[in-house]
């Protein structure tokens, strides 16, 4: 059965703030469209069937309450006790595991655990529970640096998630020494008495150098970073019998070699999947082209290059460093549209009016020859108006590209498109291929100019293959609901900014540019997104909210998104006119989709997080060096335990502590005395806490200076510099 809404309800239904109403509030909630209320009751009415939600009286829709016995994951906290996330959601949330009550469970445990309900002074109850039996390890092995305290010899894990030490007992065996990086496995899991054992598997080698780094993140995310003989031997035979004259004698190909057709991507790229052309024609209308690699006609499906593709589902881009999906010979040579030479595209040409408005789309499979690898700084200085010594016919299409773009766009934000100002850091590298500093990743008008053609294509190739009725993997967004909106408004509201209550996509947008260049910019920004639920990848037709599109997919990028092909397939099959309404049903189901969606969803978290965690590596070996300098932070979050800020110039989070913000605090001022009592009654189990008379608010900008770096728990130390 399609699933419109079943996901969105369960994620409503989680969610803190969440008071049971009844059908058609919580259709009001979602929001539900007027025309599919009544897919959304038969939904809600198969959630009850199989007892995951209860419609009890009055017709209030809620989460079952928690039952004696509990099955879920466990996740420790740095305070020795944890949490377990039901496999069923329950009314009462997470299930408390106090201190010692979690056997000898670590983070990502499947477990079974024993609940009971304590009584608290206030007389209101509160369920605990205690781990009864570990179904699974979430996990054995962890890559950590290799540590000696007396005789014995130990492991700290890396990552932030708490985690016990590992003792060995012969790091020798492997040639491993004190502060080198070890790949490690658990033989014995903690207990109350005693820390994990384990063995060391592998040295990875010296902790802190760039290649033991990049090794350690290899291990920790599982990503695979060679390819079997038999697949490269398979690679070797596609590439082999490429010929772009015998492809075109064939017939069902379009030759656009002559065309002026370029390619702008970051001067470090190596793979160049999409490629730009732009033709003016009569009465103010363009043509845009957007030639994407035809990755589907080497990698067939059932095909050993397929299920390696499937199985790895995104290539992974760490910092200097590359984990394709494809092999190079198809990712950096016979797929990548390279300057001068013959490659194999899919073409969508979409037909636009004068003010940017699509008239109509043509699809075809083309061999192109690219005029011009261009970079976004070699564009940019074109767009400036700064000299340049390119071809003049370059140079005026990427003028008229602009003016296109530039079109596009305003048609895309009176639709109400949400553009979200959330940087990330370059890293500056020296000769030697160290981190040297970093700086806000560029955001001119040239990247802004390859997303709009991008996007036209993606909902291009959507629209074609909704019309057909055939089922196909979407990027989905779906709309945020009343509750995270709602939580979105008062962080807004703290930063000093009013906002309506029912505000819209063009009202947000419009709240986000007037925060444009502010210190409170980064959180606002941070919240809205907060507020929206994660893209990913489903055949459900539910559109792209923050695109404000109704038909999207990612078409653009087959060389690194496997969800990319599966588009690319069908599409060769509706130019092939193989695919049309009375034919879709003999291609890949809903259900099969949904399985794959969820396959590529979750592999392109595993690479943003391991590309985030080397990438923050390195600003933490960076910053390492710069141990008592000052720089500028704003405010992003306020807790009972300290200060969260994210570093302006840097842009990596770091924590003051409680203590140092109060110590560091004028002890004469009213607001420094609130604090300290604030805490010191905090700690006592009083009635006020830190949080409440913190003297910073969020959104603010401070001073702070940089006492520590902790690469194993990957965490940053500040103070607060102005006091001190």
């Amino acid at each position: 059965m399609q699933q419109h809404f079943m996901k969105r309800i369960m994620r409503l239904l989680t969610h803190d703030d969440y008071t049971p109403v009844q059908p058609k509030g919580l259709a009001r909630i979602l929001p539900v469209p007027e025309g599919e209320y009544e897919i959304f009751r038969q939904e809600l009415e198969q959630l009850a069937q199989e007892g995951r939600i209860v419609i009890g009286k009055k017709e209030l829709v809620s989460l079952p309450e928690m039952a004696g016995e509990v099955t879920g994951i466990f996740q420790a906290a740095r305070g020795g006790y944890g949490f377990i996330r039901p496999d069923n959601p329950t009314a009462q949330g997470d299930l408390y595991i106090p201190i010692g009550e979690s056997l000898n469970a670590i983070s990502g445990d499947k477990v079974v655990a024993k609940v009971s309900r304590q009584q608290r002074r206030d007389e209101t109850a509160r369920l605990t529970g205690r781990v009864s039996k570990i179904i699974s390890r979430g996990r054995t092995q962890f890559v950590g640096t290799l540590l000696r305290e007396g005789r014995g010899w130990f492991v700290q894990p890396d990552g932030k998630a708490p985690m016990e030490i590992i003792t060995v007992s012969d790091p020798g065996a492997k040639d491993a020494r004190g502060g080198d990086k070890v790949l490690v496995e658990i033989l014995k899991f903690s207990s109350r008495d005693y820390h994990a054992e384990g063995v060391i598997l592998e040295r990875l080698g010296k902790s802190g150098t760039d290649e033991t780094e990049l090794k350690g993140i290899l291990r920790r995310y599982k990503l695979e970073n060679k390819f079997t003989r038999k697949v490269l031997q398979e690679t070797r035979r596609v590439v082999g019998g490429f010929n772009a004259e015998k492809e075109l004698s064939l017939g069902g190909r379009e030759d656009i070699r002559s065309q002026t057709i370029i390619t702008i991507d970051p001067a470090d790229a190596r793979d160049f999947d999409d490629a730009i052309s732009l033709k003016r024609l009569a009465q103010g209308q363009w043509q845009l082209g957007v030639h994407i690699a035809d990755v589907s006609h080497f990698v067939k499906k059932g095909k050993l290059l397929d299920e390696e593709a499937h199985k790895r589902a995104t290539s992974v881009y760490l910092p200097r460093h590359v984990i394709p999906m494809l092999p190079e010979l198809l990712s950096n040579g016979i797929c990548s549209l390279q300057e001068g030479q013959d490659r194999l595209v899919k073409s969508v040409y979409i037909k636009l009016d004068s003010k940017g408005k699509v008239l109509g789309t043509r699809f075809a499979n083309s061999v192109m020859r690219s005029k011009q690898r261009l970079t976004y700084e070699q564009v940019d200085e074109i767009l400036e108006g700064k000299g340049s010594s390119l071809e003049k016919r370059v140079v005026g299409l990427i003028k008229k590209m602009a003016e296109v773009a530039r079109k596009l766009q305003k048609r895309r934000q009176k639709q109400g498109m949400l553009t979200l100002e959330l940087p990330k850091a370059e890293l500056v590298f020296n000769d030697k291929g160290q981190v040297v500093d970093a700086r806000p990743e560029s955001t001119t008008f040239s990247h802004t100019m390859i997303e709009m053609f991008m996007l036209e294509a993606n909902e291009a190739v959507a629209r074609l293959l909704d019309s057909v009725q055939v089922e196909f993997l979407r990027r989905i967004h779906p709309e945020p609901n009343a509750l995270t909106a709602g939580a979105m408004t008062r962080v807004i509201k703290l930063c000093g900014y009013v906002i309506p209550r029912d505000i819209d996509r063009i009202g947000l947008q419009k709240l986000l540019d007037s925060a444009r260049g502010k210190p409170e910019s980064f959180l606002i920004n941070l919240a809205v997104l907060k507020s929206l639920q994660k893209a990913e990848y489903s055949p459900s037709p539910i559109g792209h909210y923050a695109l404000a599109s109704q038909f999207y997919c990612h078409f653009t990028s087959p060389i690194r998104r496997y969800p990319d092909l599966t588009v690319h397939r069908l599409l060769d099959e509706w130019i092939a006119g193989d695919l049309r309404k009375e034919t879709a049903g003999k291609y890949p189901g809903y259900d099969e989709l949904e399985t794959l969606g969820a396959h590529c969803s979750e592999r392109e978290r595993n690479a943003e997080a391991a590309e985030m965690d080397l990438h923050d590596r390195k600003i933490l070996q960076m910053l390492k060096q710069k141990v008592g300098e000052d720089t500028l932070a704003v405010v992003t979050s306020v807790t009972n335990f300290g200060v969260f800020v994210q570093l302006e110039k840097f842009l990596i989070e770091g924590r003051i502590s409680a203590e140092d913000v109060l110590r560091f605090s004028p002890s004469k001022s009213k607001k420094g005395r609130r604090a300290k009592n604030a805490a010191r009654n905090s700690r006592k189990g009083g009635r006020k806490k830190f949080q409440d008379n913190c003297p910073y608010k969020l959104g603010q900008e401070i001073k702070v200076n940089i006492a520590g770096v902790n690469m194993a728990a990957g965490t940053l130390d500040l103070v607060p510099a102005n006091e001190r």
